[in-house]
């Protein structure tokens, strides 16, 4: 439904120096798919939408909608956003107050210049996307009248009314309170699976990224970094940005004392020891890496062995030096070198209930990245 090939956007200051936009980026979105950009403040996610959409034309590249080439620097196609045919819903929602519900949903019909609809096809149009996104008893209503999460659902409604084949979210749940967000992460699931329309999402926020997504691609600096199922960027992040960008991780930095061929298993030395882990991708000898552990993978018994017991691989004796109750889960931190600590979670009615303790991870848990924080 959506390619992007090498897109490019510059921005010039007026000293002539480049800043922000975006550097080749790539990537596809298949029919039906929800594929969401994810990264921080300033990596080029929305940089990317407004491109996509037609609010911005880019320097280099090329976006095909549909089979239709709206971009493309080669040929010098540009494509105009009214007619691309995709919808769009923006951080503000953007309704109109003065309006009615009905009104405001029926406007993009009504100002169509792709193509004419007469009163009954408006009516027909508007009443059945009214009733799919459940505001159907409020159609004569202001929609100054409507509640955040109604607004965001209006909004929606007025972008999916005239069929877009494309929809694209530039942050729409950031201004809900966090119970509402949650609440509208699953209807906005829901809505678009049932519509079947394609979208592209744009959030800083991981853990919508996470539940909404089929697929993801996190963006730093201007450039995807990595494109994966929201499980695979979550326990197969492919460099330390992603590792630590998305959910909470304990990351020791050490050295592969062998080389490492992909998929394989090898000892790292680090300041705590020895931690034997697993390398998707590979690494060589003396190569500096880091290990990733989550701390949902780690094991937490009570006692503390006797020093001069020798124990096995990725065990460590530690001393609980913090507890933070979240609700659902506890979260330990444990002290287990002068130079190290790690993040431990249980679920909230398994208290561990004592200072000392063990704390050990699987080999297979323990993801090994070769490279650098930068890489």
């Amino acid at each position: 439904m959506l390619q992007v090939d090498d897109l490019t956007k510059t921005y010039m200051l007026g000293d002539r120096s480049v800043v922000g936009g975006i550097r080749g980026v790539n990537f596809e979105v298949g029919a039906g798919e929800l594929y969401t950009l994810l990264g921080p403040s300033g990596c080029g996610k929305t940089t990317t939408l407004r491109s996509v959409a037609g609010l911005e034309e880019p320097s280099v590249g090329r976006i095909v909608i549909d089979g239709r080439p709206v971009f493309d620097s080669v040929s010098g196609a540009f494509i105009p956003a009214n007619q691309r045919n995709i919808g769009m819903v923006f951080q503000s929602y953007a309704v109109w107050p003065h309006m009615t519900v009905f009104e405001n949903v029926a406007f993009p019909l009504r100002m169509s210049r792709t193509r004419r609809y007469d009163g009954r096809e408006i009516s027909t149009r508007v009443a059945r996307t009214l009733e799919v996104m459940g505001l159907g008893p409020f159609s004569e209503r202001s929609a100054a009248q409507l509640s955040g999460g109604q607004q965001q659902r209006l909004a929606l409604a007025r972008a999916l009314v005239a069929e877009p084949r494309l929809l694209l979210l530039d942050e729409p749940l950031s201004n809900l309170d966090a119970l509402l967000r949650d609440q509208m992460r699953s209807e906005l699931r829901r809505l678009q699976k049932e519509v079947g329309v394609t979208a592209v999402y744009v959030t800083h926020d991981q853990s919508e990224a996470l539940a909404l997504s089929d697929r993801l691609a996190v963006m730093r600096d201007a450039r995807i970094v990595q494109i994966g199922t929201p499980r695979q960027i979550y326990y197969a992040p492919t460099n330390e940005f992603v590792a630590t960008f998305i959910g909470r991780s304990n990351l020791w930095r050490g050295t592969v004392m062998q080389d490492v061929a992909p998929q394989q298993r090898a000892v790292v030395e680090m300041p705590i020891g020895a931690v034997e882990c697993h390398f998707p991708a590979g690494a060589r000898a003396t190569q500096p890496v880091a290990v990733l552990i989550r701390p949902e993978h780690v094991v937490l018994a009570s006692g503390n062995p006797a020093a001069a017991t020798a124990l096995p691989a990725n065990h460590f004796r530690g001393r609980v030096t913090s507890v933070v109750f979240l609700g659902e889960t506890m979260e330990y931190l444990v002290q287990i070198s002068d130079r190290a600590q790690i993040i431990v979670r249980r679920p909230a009615g398994d208290d561990i209930g004592a200072d000392d303790v063990t704390v050990s991870f699987p080999v297979h848990h323990a993801l090994g990245l070769a490279g650098t924080a930068d890489t």
